[in-house]
């Protein structure tokens, strides 16, 4: 079983101790290849810096979430579009929404995100998409823009069956992370995960956060790891009715399609 992690903060400086065990782990639980998130202009260099120490196994995601909408700038414009030019970076954000903290003024948040939508449909590559608390405005935005874009992903969602049915009608891929192991707030996500075509769904960790609240046996840490990502594999396949491996397959298949990845480097 091959399985690829779509949504991974690796560069986090909670693994700078034991990155390499955490990698070795996720190899051997069979995720195979891992796009490492960059959600700011420094994250976004340390994801590019990661994903080229390891070709072909790790990629990266260059962009500014909207938590830090405020810092910007011409400059970190003008650092994510050279960031671009590198095949290593195979999507563009991780940007959007998020009115759940408003972090940013909105205002803010709304120019950014429409700024890298714009960077997107120049260097011809997909969103990777954050939204939290602001279905309205993101969906208003995301549909001027979609039909200039080569894909998008709304990654770890987390809202209601309407607001997937909204992004799939704009040709959305949709990324299930282990929220969908929390008993406390992700049940509802089980009751229509099943209605994603097996084309459009992905699946990720967004570690460190999100460890699977259902993981058997415990893991002791906190912290979440990509090696747990065959855990959500399993408890969305339970959802859709289909075996693991199968889950594992269409979702490779979607990730390599919509980040244009190549096959996973021999072991």
């Amino acid at each position: 079983m091959e399985l690829i992690d779509i949504g991974c903060n690796l560069a986090h400086d909670s693994f700078d101790e034991d990155r390499e065990r955490v990698l070795a782990d996720a190899r051997a639980a069979g995720v195979v290849q891992i796009v490492v998130t960059g959600a700011s202009e420094d994250g976004s260099l340390k994801a590019v810096e990661l994903a080229r120490t390891r070709p072909g196994e790790l990629f990266a995601t260059a962009g500014v979430h909207p938590h830090l909408a405020s810092d910007y700038s011409a400059e970190t414009e003008s650092v994510l579009a050279e960031l671009h030019k590198d095949d290593t970076v195979v999507a563009v954000g991780e940007c959007g929404l998020d009115y759940f903290r408003d972090f940013s003024p909105r205002p803010a948040q709304r120019r950014a995100f429409e700024r890298q939508l714009e960077l997107a449909v120049a260097c011809a590559k997909p969103v990777f998409l954050h939204q939290r608390d602001a279905h309205a405005d993101f969906l208003a935005i995301l549909r001027e823009f979609r039909p200039q874009l080569s894909g998008a992903v709304v990654h770890c969602f987390t809202d209601t069956r309407q607001a997937m049915l909204d992004y799939l009608a704009l040709d959305c891929h949709i990324g299930i992370t282990g929220w969908i192991c929390d008993e406390r707030r992700g049940h509802h996500l089980k009751e229509f995960v099943g209605e994603i075509p097996a084309d459009r769904l992905m699946i990720e960790t967004d570690a460190p956060y999100l460890k699977p609240r259902n993981l058997r046996p415990k893991a002791r840490t906190h912290r979440n790891e990509p090696q747990w990502l065959a855990w959500i594999a399993g408890t969305v396949a339970a959802c859709r009715g289909v075996s693991p491996p199968k889950l594992a397959a269409q979702t490779s298949a979607c990730a390599r399609a919509l980040f244009n990845l190549p096959a996973a480097p021999s072991r």
